[in-house]
């Protein structure tokens, strides 16, 4: 007999407001479905009264984890519809940043995956080594999770040699810790026999789904916007795509360890060959009218923001396509046929951020059908009179 198990929003097994519906026989997931729509931010709608350097600071706050790859992805639109170009430091020392946080971002995801399966051992190592990247991202920005090292044109921060020794120190210990991962997440028998064979995803359901990231990379695809758009500098840096062709959860574990190795490469390129010069340069207030798409190879996968200007000294339109969202419809095959063990695990496996994927609100009335976007300033009255109204219909209760 088929039964249909709910879990979420609100559930210890999801940090964040999702839901998921499982159909399922005995232990055996039959079907699944992903409900959305329950962390309604507006960002997208804010974004239209924000200036273009007050967007910067908003777009970052999209997400606490990759909240860099965003406002780089911004910046980089909004740049071309301003009609600058940063200086080559400036550039270097943006994507400096960018791998920094793929490292943070991908050590934190090991973390969570050791935790996940039972291995709560290799969740304290990861998470105790995260801090030397995040101490590095620290002493450059002053800031240990929202970085606010871009701006419209360059950078905010300069680095000096002190600090560049800093971060090659801190590479060494990375390095050394992320070989024992790598030995780990291929070799040690309880963590890859519970990894492995789990949330299946053949080479063509990624391509005919369109996953992005370590999701796509894992299923044997080389997807990576670094390599198939190069920008900056990652044309003149040689790093490898990691891919691998097991097709699971083990398959995208092993996939984020591999582009530490690579990130490695890269900081120590950057370092090693920062030009020298100015890190930013004047921006204009207002852009031209015109429209852009920004790509960006986040730790999840690609981002892209698609920005329209109207000549105004604020963005016409802001869409942003995150990268959980494209691997929502993935997540679905990976959930079917599994057991319902597997299931944070497999969705864990993507790296889901939700409210990545939640940023406009919409009111649908109930009877008409009738859709609208609203304003913040609309929902604020909502709230207030549904609080209003609430308060009338509170009953004290005698002592």
């Amino acid at each position: 007999m088929k039964f249909q198990i709910p879990i979420g929003p609100q559930h210890p097994a999801l940090k964040e407001p999702i839901s998921l519906r499982m159909t399922v026989e005995g232990e055996v997931i039959k079907d699944a479905d992903l409900r959305l729509g329950y962390n309604h931010r507006g960002v997208e709608k804010l974004a239209e009264s924000k200036s273009w350097i007050q967007n910067i600071y908003l777009t970052e706050r999209i997400c606490g984890i990759c909240s860099h790859s965003h406002a780089t992805c911004f910046v980089q639109g909004a740049e071309k519809l301003l009609e600058i170009e940063a200086p080559r430091r400036g550039v270097y020392l943006r994507y400096l940043v960018s791998e920094l946080e793929r490292v943070h971002s991908h050590l934190l995801w090991l973390g969570v995956a050791g935790h996940e399966a039972g291995f709560d051992s290799f969740f304290m190592y990861t998470w105790r080594d995260r801090e030397v990247v995040m101490d590095i991202l620290e002493m450059i920005s002053g800031n240990r999770v929202h970085y606010a090292i871009n701006t419209l044109g360059g950078v905010r921060r300069d680095l000096d040699e002190a600090q560049k020794a800093k971060i090659l120190d801190g590479l060494k210990i990375l390095k050394a810790r992320s070989e024992y991962y790598l030995k780990i997440g291929a070799g040690e028998p309880t963590f890859v026999g519970r990894l492995a064979g789990v949330g299946m995803l053949s080479r063509q359901q990624a391509m005919d789904l369109c996953t992005v990231g370590p999701v796509a990379r894992a299923s044997g695809i080389a997807r990576d916007v670094r390599k198939d758009d190069p920008h900056a500098f990652y044309d003149e840096v040689e790093f490898d795509v990691a891919t691998a062709d097991t097709c699971d959860v083990l398959g995208r574990a092993v996939v984020r360890i591999k582009e530490l190795f690579e990130s490695y490469k890269i900081i120590e390129f950057v370092i090693r060959n920062l030009p020298d010069g100015p890190i930013a340069v004047k921006a204009p207030r207002r852009a031209k009218p015109g429209e852009v798409v920004s790509r960006y190879e986040a730790p999840r996968g690609e981002n892209i923001h698609y920005i329209k200007s109207n000549g105004s000294d604020k963005p016409e339109r802001l869409k942003v396509r995150a990268p959980t969202l494209a691997n929502y419809a993935a997540t679905i095959e990976m959930l079917r046929h599994g057991f319902i063990a597997d299931i944070p695990l497999i969705f864990a496996a993507i790296d889901p951020c939700i409210c990545c994927a939640e940023r406009t609100a919409e009111l649908v009335d109930a009877r008409t059908g009738e859709e609208r976007i609203v304003r913040f300033a609309d929902l604020r009255r909502l709230a207030a009179s549904r609080q209003a109204h609430s308060n009338k219909r509170n009953v004290a209760w005698p002592l």
